[in-house]
């Protein structure tokens, strides 16, 4: 054993590079951020190459390394993760009070949302904090990055790639008892390139060296150097524009990524403005029930007044006082699908749970288009990205048959190798390479193709594939249309849905008003017919008012003119003016505050 860790020193492990300069450079190459800063540089170089042929507006994702915490193997949870589930005897539960002040619960429920300093949140905020922290946005930033990586992967698959390996075997061999040991080092140094149209070719360095442990008369150590070049090029199957398939469809992904990304920022616009004016109409029901609870009560007070009087009977008081219950009843509802309206949209913009929001009512400046049927059909058939997607992957699947059917092709494979040695008579050849004992050797192979029957069933499942594209594509722009027109008619209902609404609010605060003006005459079920008639047109028109200008954005988006700047805000196309957002004072309302004076 001594005398072979003494040749490995004295012989083998004098390089010219010190093995300490190999290892920290090794340890440099393979550390935790080094690579993740090329890597990042050149996947974010990609992406926003891709974006660029999207347009101005388009944006790729700022990617960047983030640590992760290691794992602790030597925790026992690494192999068997805990449970907690503990029995039903070890849990608790109190029952409550039928008899509990609930609205006392309810308003410290509410007092507890609303704790702290809240977020102002407009339109444009939302806008924002979705392309900042929202989880859905993150995961197709992802997605976009995952197919940048899987192409330079790829890419690097195709470049001149390097390798080196070295082995050690000892080994012995037992004559008679008495045993010849030998330790035999080989040092392969190999660059590899794959060619364009098919094959490969490579070049090798071999420097080995043999050292006989057991010295005897003359020394046993012998060492010799190779370079070797030699390729491999298809002439038939595998040749051609098939050899490239992975990198050709690897590019493409790419392509339909920066589409996927950019229809996903479109949409998630449209998504974020719907869910904000859902939540402007919530708060509007809120203040509209408040304003019929208000007229309920002034009612309740005429009606015991009349009643005490002698001019209504008693029941007329209970009526109008149910009503009024029923009233603050829906009330706390709205309050409370108000809140869970919030925590999800919290969810839904990464906001965190415990963080008080205060919901801006605005008003956009975005205008009603003036289009025809055949105009929105033509631009969702020019502009939509996703479209653009299904109708290129048609193209692959009809590639994928091409090469299914050069799969059908003999083998003609040509094969050659040059080695250039050192001098083989020379027990130390060194680096001395020898060209006079050249040797080479070219052939050609062919493989004649008499089990071909999995890739003729290959064949008939990629064109089955091919025609399925193709039928998926024709419904898909069939479905572009249909949502194109859909969205070019749901602008004018929720415009004449707004113009009906108005009018009905109108019409019954006229009628309201003249009831109660006479309400000594009139029954007062018909006031509170009336109330309720006037709180559904209020909330009718608030939200036709909102489903209007989501309306017009879904429009935009349908019709693939729908364009958002690298804030989330919106790009008007040429013809309509900035789009901003104007704060609607008169429908501030707290939407937490319970009725101080419900019974």
């Amino acid at each position: 054993m001594q005398s072979i860790v003494q040749c490995l020193k004295t012989r083998f492990f004098a390089p010219p590079v010190p093995i300490a300069a190999v290892v920290l450079v090794t340890v440099a190459l393979t550390g935790c951020r080094g690579p993740f800063v090329r890597i990042d540089a050149r996947t974010q170089a990609m992406m926003e190459e891709r974006s660029a042929l999207l347009g101005a507006q388009a944006a790729a994702p700022n990617i960047g390394f983030r640590d992760q915490p290691m794992l602790d193997r030597a925790s026992p949870a690494y192999i068997a993760p805990d449970t907690n589930s503990p029995s039903a005897n070890e849990l608790s539960f109190s029952p409550a009070d039928e008899a509990r002040n609930v609205e006392d619960r309810l308003r410290q429920f509410h007092e507890r949302t609303i704790a702290g300093d809240a977020i102002q949140l407009t339109l444009a905020e939302a806008l924002r904090i979705a392309q900042e922290s929202s989880r859905d946005f993150r995961q197709a930033e992802e997605d976009y990055i995952l197919a940048a990586i899987r192409l330079l992967i790829e890419e690097h698959r195709w470049g001149p790639r390097f390798f080196a390996d070295t082995s050690v075997v000892a080994s012995g061999q037992g004559t008679d008892g008495s045993f010849q040991h030998a330790v035999d080092i080989v040092n392969s140094l190999r660059a590899t390139k794959r060619l364009p149209y098919g094959g490969e070719v490579e070049a090798r360095l071999v420097w080995n060296a043999t050292e006989q442990l057991r010295q005897q008369a003359t020394g046993r150590y012998n060492q010799s150097s190779r370079i070797v070049l030699s390729g491999n090029i298809p002439l038939l199957r595998g040749a051609g524009m098939v050899a490239r398939e992975d990198l050709i469809q690897r590019q493409r992904d790419l392509v339909y990524a920066a589409r996927t990304f950019e229809r996903f920022r479109r949409e998630l616009l449209v998504d974020i403005a719907s869910d904000y004016f859902s939540l402007v109409s919530s708060q509007n029901r809120i203040k509209n029930q408040i304003l019929q609870i208000e007229g309920l009560r002034n009612l309740e007070e005429q009606t015991a007044e009349l009643v005490s009087a002698g001019r209504l009977r008693a029941f007329q008081q209970d009526l109008t006082r149910s009503q009024l219950l029923g009233a603050q009843s829906s009330l706390a509802n709205l309050q409370e699908s108000f809140q869970l309206q919030v925590d999800r949209f919290k969810v839904r913009l990464s906001i965190p749970l415990d963080q008080p929001l205060d919901i801006v009512a605005v008003q956009l400046n975005l205008p009603e288009p003036e289009a025809t049927i055949d105009e929105v059909t033509a631009a969702a058939l020019a502009y939509r990205l996703d479209l653009q997607n299904r109708r290129d992957q048609v193209d692959d699947a009809k590639r994928a048959v091409a090469n299914a059917r050069n799969q059908l092709l003999p083998d003609l494979n040509v094969s050659a190798d040059l080695g250039i040695p050192t001098d083989p008579d020379a027990r130390e050849g060194g680096f001395g390479l020898d060209p006079e004992e050249l040797d080479y050797s070219a052939g050609i192979a062919l493989g004649w193709p008499i089990d071909r029957e999995t890739e003729r069933l290959s064949l008939r499942s990629s064109l089955i594939s091919a025609q399925r594209s193709e039928r998926g594509f024709d419904q898909t722009r069939d479905n572009v249309i249909v949502d194109a027109r859909s969205a070019l008619r749901a602008i004018e209902l929720a415009r004449l849905r707004l113009n009906l609404a108005e009018q009905q609010v109108i019409i019954n605060m006229r009628r309201l008003d003249e009831q109660r003006t006479r309400s000594d005459e009139v029954n007062p079920q018909a006031i509170v017919d009336t109330e309720n008639e006037l709180n559904n047109a209020r909330n009718a028109r608030d939200q036709a008012a909102s489903d209007l200008k989501v309306a017009v954005l879904r429009f935009l988006l349908q019709t693939g003119q729908l364009r958002v700047t690298r804030d989330g805000w919106i790009a008007p196309p040429e013809g309509m003016s900035e789009v901003t957002e104007e704060r609607v004072s008169d429908t501030n309302v707290d939407p937490y505050a319970l009725d101080e004076e419900s019974p």
